[in-house]
């Protein structure tokens, strides 16, 4: 989704591009060029490190003085999810799909802006006494000691939960289910020698000290994979040949210097592709030092983060919630990701360990009358 800064500097790059075209108008929006933009504002919006709520909707596109130009047209058909049948599953599908708006535009739970307490409803638990963890890993990989080597069984299932660490805990239990022998394979890392760089900062930072740094947009240190299981590239390689971040591969061979994965979605499902390591330099705002991490740009992808599934569909979704959503719109995304409600389920723990049939729900309702003053209640 283009935020408030994007939008204006698109604004002034398509000027430049058209400045010599017949229709050329200086004094309207994009040149007086019509152009098309598509994005769901119920999603989660952009990231913006150490920045306050107001700081992130006063950077959305709405606020942009653009804005008060635009013409905004609503989509009222859900595409994702199939249209039901006037049977007791269509009434079903229906029922899910409001209840999907309801959680978007924060119409559940009480009237406060920002966070409040929703129930979730039943036929969207285990149903199970006293689920755990496992429980929901069963839900999504049923007999996956079967099927973990076929091509198919991964594509279009997954678990979501808010945070990397709690991502990474998933990971970690499905690949000890999984048969077979581990390959480790270890980064390597060095530190840049920057200007401002004390040099004693540089001699005092050891190497053992950079393996140990792990967040988000940093790739893994130590990187644990079997033949078989579903990894995530984490990178842009080769973008016309479905080599970009985000796409979902299987693991076929596990080489000293490439890995041969084939491609699990999009327009090349199916293409065998080899993934040789990379040298990166994290951009993580939040780090102080500047350093280059040698490693493959791959990670398990068992389970994703809620941010990483935007834009993915697929048919068996498990949303672990061991701590609750945190921001504007997570908690929609991971539930409107499947195509049908029956392939749903949501383990949420609450606040004294136990499982609970309650989570929260975050949605900056201000940020949707900026967007539509008209539309909503």
């Amino acid at each position: 989704m283009l935020n408030k800064f994007c939008f204006e500097e698109l604004d002034k790059y398509l000027k430049d591009v058209f400045r010599f075209d017949n229709g050329y108008n200086p004094d309207a929006p994009f040149g007086g060029k019509i152009i098309v933009l598509g994005g769901n504002f119920r999603q989660i919006l952009h990231v913006i490190p150490r920045s306050s709520r107001k700081e992130i909707v006063h950077s959305c596109i709405n606020a942009s003085k653009l804005w008060q130009s635009c013409q905004v047209l609503q989509l009222t058909e859900n595409m994702r999810l199939g249209r039901g049948s006037r049977d007791i599953h269509g009434l079903q599908l229906k029922e899910f799909v409001e209840w999907l708006l309801q959680i978007g535009d924060k119409l559940l739970g009480d009237n406060t802006d920002g966070e409040s307490v929703i129930r979730i409803p039943d036929n969207l638990l285990l149903d199970i006494e006293s689920p755990c963890l496992h429980d929901l890993v069963l839900f999504v990989y049923p007999d996956i000691l079967l099927h973990s080597s076929s091509v198919d069984y991964f594509k279009d299932m997954s678990i979501l939960s808010p945070t990397l660490d709690v991502v990474t805990e998933v990971n970690n239990h499905v690949m000890s289910l999984i048969p077979g022998n581990e390959r480790v394979y270890l980064s390597s890392d060095t530190l840049i020698n920057e200007d401002g760089h004390l040099k004693f900062e540089l001699y005092t930072m050891s190497t053992k000290s950079l393996n140990a740094l792990n967040c988000s947009g940093i790739l893994q240190h130590r990187l644990v994979l079997k033949i078989g299981v579903p990894v995530m590239l984490l990178r842009n390689i080769d973008q016309s040949n479905g080599l970009c971040n985000g796409t979902r591969m299987q693991v076929r061979h596990l080489g000293d210097h490439v890995i041969e994965c084939i491609i699990l979605v999009g327009h090349n499902t199916g293409e065998v592709v080899f993934i040789p390591t990379m040298n990166m330099s994290p951009n993580n705002e939040t780090l102080l030092i500047r350093f280059t991490r040698r490693q493959f740009p791959v990670a398990l992808c068992f389970a994703m983060t809620i941010n990483k599934s935007q834009g993915q569909t697929l048919s068996t979704v498990g949303v672990y919630l061991p701590r609750p959503v945190f921001t504007h719109g997570q908690l929609y995304v991971a539930l409107s990701r499947v195509s049908m409600h029956s392939g749903l389920k949501i383990l949420s723990v609450g606040s004294n360990g136990k499982v609970s049939d309650h989570t929260i729900n975050v949605v900056y309702r201000n940020f949707f009358f900026a967007l539509l003053p008209n539309i909503l209640p």
